[in-house]
C-alpha cells in the first residue's frame, strides 16, 4: 500500500496516531491502541496534551472553536458547532479549546475575540472566522475554506 493510499488519524479517545487505509469505511475505523471508533461525529475537547496530535500530526483538517464558559455567544454557538461535527466528519475533525484553561495555545494563535474558529491543515492555519454562526454557516464556511 502506498503512502497516498492511507491517512494518519489521531484517535479522539487516546490521541494515538493511526494509519487508516483510504479504502476502509470511516464508520468501521478503530484505534489500534484503545479500540475506540476513530469517528464519532462529536466535538473533541482540546487541551495542551492533545492539541498538537490533532492539529499538526494527523492528516485530517481540524476546525477549532476557541471559546470560554463566560462568553454568551460561545455558549449560544455550542449546539451549532456540535451539529456541524456530525455533518463534517469524517472529512474534518472538530474540536473546542477553552481559552481560559489553555491560555498558552490561545496566545500562540493570537485569539483576541471569541468565539473564533480556526481551520488547521497539517499544523498550518488555513482560515479564521470570528463570531457566532449557525450550523449551516459553519458547515458552508468550513467546506469552502478546505474543499476536498
Amino acid at each position: 500500500m502506498a503512502a497516498t493510499d492511507s491517512k494518519i488519524v489521531a484517535c479522539p479517545s487516546c490521541n494515538t496516531l493511526n494509519r487508516m487505509p483510504d479504502a476502509k469505511p470511516a464508520a468501521e475505523a478503530k484505534c489500534g491502541k484503545c479500540g475506540s471508533m476513530l469517528f464519532k461525529g462529536k466535538v473533541l475537547t482540546l487541551t495542551a496534551a492533545n492539541f498538537d496530535a490533532h492539529a499538526a500530526k494527523g492528516d485530517l483538517p481540524l476546525l477549532v472553536d476557541f471559546w470560554a464558559s463566560w462568553c454568551g455567544p460561545c455558549r449560544q454557538m455550542a449546539p451549532a458547532f456540535a451539529a456541524a461535527a456530525q455533518q463534517l466528519e469524517p472529512g474534518m475533525r472538530l474540536g473546542k479549546l477553552d481559552t481560559e484553561a489553555e491560555q498558552a495555545i490561545a496566545g500562540r494563535y493570537g485569539i483576541r475575540s471569541i468565539p473564533t474558529m480556526i481551520l488547521f491543515a497539517k499544523g498550518r492555519e488555513v482560515a479564521r472566522q470570528s463570531g457566532a454562526m449557525p450550523t449551516g454557516a459553519i458547515v458552508s464556511w468550513a467546506r469552502q475554506a478546505f474543499p476536498r
